[in-house]
């Protein structure tokens, strides 16, 4: 390890224990969106984790988090809460190896396609099963956890998964997959096995939504189909991490800092507009900075470098 990446480790890790300190501020206005930022962050970061290195634009994040979520609401009566977050992992690694067997195989328009149905699909299953057999479109989910709880769990789920990035780049995957994401032909021809890679790290990916969906879960009193299968998650995760930029570990939380503070004033002025102004946001951020506001630093900076 050098010098570089034991100081970033270190200055990754005094900022985890600092933000672990927001809760006893006693602010509460603060910490709903100190919850927001962290629930996006992990999203936006272990969505980078994936379709970063491989150029694929995955829109199952709400699939996952849905399954992880409805786990936790399903089982809370009767099963202990820990116990529901490791079943939540285990579903989300199953569903995600059995799309990323299926599909990562296709790429472009069709992998965007699917991945978006994906969240629908599931959404309609669980409402066939929930009208059919239940008598209720919804589950309560009631437990003892506060705000400041799941802003700690979720804090943790965001240093882990900042590791596991960390880990994944240093990696032969983290290699394989920067070279996938160039060429998928060059990378054959070096012998990588371009679907196992995708797929390991698609499984990772969606291990990760899966448990911050089961981490959420205990906030919402009330949970239905469309709030925890909502395709909007997917689409702000996307475009969050774009803006930020998906080349640098860090860069999402860069585009999910300031976009979670503004879509909160979005969503406060123009409640009814919030899906046109997230393909407008998605328009701006592909035409204008397709590398996000991180790659446009670094080319900024490169360009100073250049005249100097």
């Amino acid at each position: 390890m050098t010098r570089k990446e034991t100081a970033w480790l270190v200055g990754v890790a005094a900022a985890f224990v600092l933000l672990a300190f927001l809760p006893l501020a006693g602010d509460s206005y603060w910490l709903t969106l100190g919850i927001s930022v962290a629930m996006y962050g992990v999203l936006a970061t272990s969505w980078a984790l994936f379709s970063g290195p491989t150029h694929y634009i995955s829109l199952a994040t709400a699939a996952f988090y849905g399954l992880g979520a409805y786990i936790v609401a399903s089982g809370i009566e009767t099963v202990p809460y820990p116990v529901l977050v490791l079943i939540a992992a285990a579903a989300g690694a199953v569903l995600a190896l059995a799309v990323g067997v299926a599909t990562l195989r296709l790429s472009g328009v069709y992998f965007v396609i699917f991945t978006l149905g994906l969240a629908e699909f599931i959404r309609q299953v669980v409402t066939w099963v929930q009208n059919n057999f239940s008598g209720s479109r919804g589950l309560y989910v009631l437990t003892e956890l506060k705000d400041h709880h799941i802003y700690w769990q979720l804090l943790a789920l965001g240093a882990v998964t900042a590791l596991i990035g960390w880990a994944v780049n240093r990696s032969r995957l983290g290699f394989a997959l920067r070279i996938i994401g160039n060429d998928e032909l060059v990378a054959a021809h070096v012998g990588i096995n371009s679907a196992r890679a995708k797929v390991a790290l698609f499984v990772i990916s969606g291990v990760i939504a899966a448990v911050t969906g089961a981490v959420m879960a205990p906030r919402f009193t009330y949970i239905e189909p469309s709030m925890a299968f909502s395709s909007e998650l997917s689409f702000q995760v996307v475009i969050m991490a774009l803006l930020g930029g998906v080349h640098r570990l860090w860069g999402p939380l860069v585009g999910v800092i300031p976009f979670t503070f503004l879509w909160e004033a979005i969503s406060a002025s123009f409640p009814t507009q919030t899906v046109l102004l997230l393909g407008l946001a998605f328009l701006m951020i592909v035409y204008f900075i397709p590398n996000g506001v991180v790659g446009l630093l670094e080319k900024l900076k490169r360009k100073g470098h250049d005249h100097a």
